[in-house]
């Protein structure tokens, strides 16, 4: 068994962006119009947006993540995947502030990280 990350965010931010891939993250950075470190950075801000960090985003509403990558996950579903589709809105436009980017392609891009991120979460509850 390996080690506890001790910043349980940056294992979840590493975690998304190993499961998007570098085809993925080539493919946000041509809808947001940026490179790929750019687009790797907004994956970033949007796992922080979901999971509640205040300082690097502030979002509208409590986040709905908030909690959940210091436990590890937990069994994800309907449920949790409907919470989160509500949220996307509010953390695309959080999102979008704190990055500049156009609001409209910042929500593209939330609504395609947050099924890798319900992915990542049922990969560390099956841990």
């Amino acid at each position: 068994m390996s080690e506890v990350d001790a910043n349980p965010l940056t294992s979840l931010q590493d975690d998304v962006l190993d499961e998007l891939g570098d085809d993925r993250i080539g493919d946000i950075a041509g809808l947001l119009g940026t490179d790929e470190p750019g687009a790797r950075q907004v994956v970033c801000t949007t796992v922080s947006a979901l999971s509640g960090e205040a300082e690097a985003v502030a979002t509208p509403h409590d986040a709905p993540l908030t909690g959940v990558a210091t436990v590890g996950g937990f069994a994800t579903g309907g449920l949790m995947a409907g919470l989160l589709a509500e949220e996307a809105k509010p953390v695309a436009h959080a999102v979008a502030r704190r990055t500049g980017l156009a609001p409209g392609a910042v929500s593209r891009v939330v609504e395609m990280v947050i099924p890798v991120v319900l992915t990542v979460l049922t990969k560390r509850a099956g841990k």
